[in-house]
């Protein structure tokens, strides 16, 4: 609409039942725009809302094996994992070592490597197993689904 007054600007605004909003007021002269600002925030909220319905957040999920775990436990704990894998979460699988349990740490990283192997398919290994005081821990991220 070019240069003009503040007041032909609110008086236009006025006419047309709009609010005159600055868009750049440091500017010389100041830019602003005719809107219906109402409309506009509402607009807005509307956006944003629709952009955190569509985000999923990652959780980090736990697995928690045992040293001489049988196979149909270890297969169940592997479904869940599975699972978490697929809804996009991460899994944390751990070996808490107890007593004796200590001197065989070659057994936790078979038992993690089994681990490992089954769930190749459906996520990657972040951080491979390692022994951190009496627990043995290993981190597994989802594959991208691309």
């Amino acid at each position: 609409m070019g240069i003009m007054s503040a007041r032909d600007a609110l008086r236009l605004a006025a006419e047309r039942d709009l609010d005159l909003v600055k868009i750049a007021p440091n500017a010389a002269p100041p830019v602003c725009k005719l809107m219906d600002y109402g409309k506009y925030k509402f607009e807005q909220q509307k956006r944003e809302k629709e952009v955190r319905k569509n985000q999923h957040i990652v959780e980090l999920k736990e697995i928690r094996l045992s040293l001489n775990i049988d196979t149909h436990d270890f297969e169940t704990k592997l479904g869940h994992a599975i699972r978490f894998l697929k809804d996009g979460d991460k899994v944390k699988a751990s070996i808490r070592f107890r007593g004796r349990e200590l001197g065989h740490p070659d057994i936790g990283y078979n038992t993690m490597n089994r681990f490992a192997e089954a769930i190749a398919e459906y996520g990657n290994i972040e951080k491979p197993a390692k022994l951190d005081g009496r627990n043995m821990l290993m981190f597994i991220t989802p594959k991208s689904a691309k």
